[in-house]
């Protein structure tokens, strides 16, 4: 009777991970740091592209400043297959990105899809300013 139960709890266990969790970009340590000034003069308008580095995100990072001087920063790593680590690339003029590798495109405002295969949104991380530094961390 154990032994069933035991078999029974384990196909419980691995039904319940499910490919949804697969889909998902990792989380890893990003901490990140430049000045206004660095990101004025690297950014292009308004966008800074970040590559791949040790806290840097999966895959990299977009910085992009907002119309209304608010930042936000995402993940370079699609959401479409992200176990491939396919990092997006800004497109002209800045309102998009698209991932290279399947196609799909990624709004810079808010990080969410805009053309498919894509169904999720860029993962987001914290923006922090503080004494003339941009923070990005999550």
């Amino acid at each position: 009777m154990k032994i069933r139960l035991g078999f029974i709890l384990l196909f419980f266990v691995l039904a319940a991970c499910s490919k949804d969790d697969e889909d998902r970009i990792p989380n890893v340590y990003v901490n990140y740091q430049v000045t206004l000034q660095e990101f004025a003069i690297k950014s292009n308008n308004g966008l800074l592209v970040v590559n791949k580095a040790s806290n840097t995100g999966v895959a990299g990072l977009i910085i992009y400043k907002k119309p209304n001087n608010e930042y936000v920063a995402f993940d370079r790593c699609s959401s479409v297959n992200p176990q491939q680590q396919c990092a997006v690339v800004p497109d002209d003029p800045n309102l998009t990105a698209t991932d290279p590798c399947s196609g799909a495109k990624f709004s810079m405002y808010d990080g969410s899809p805009v053309k498919a295969p894509a169904k999720r949104g860029l993962k987001e991380y914290h923006v922090i300013i503080t004494n003339f530094t941009l923070a990005v961390t999550n």
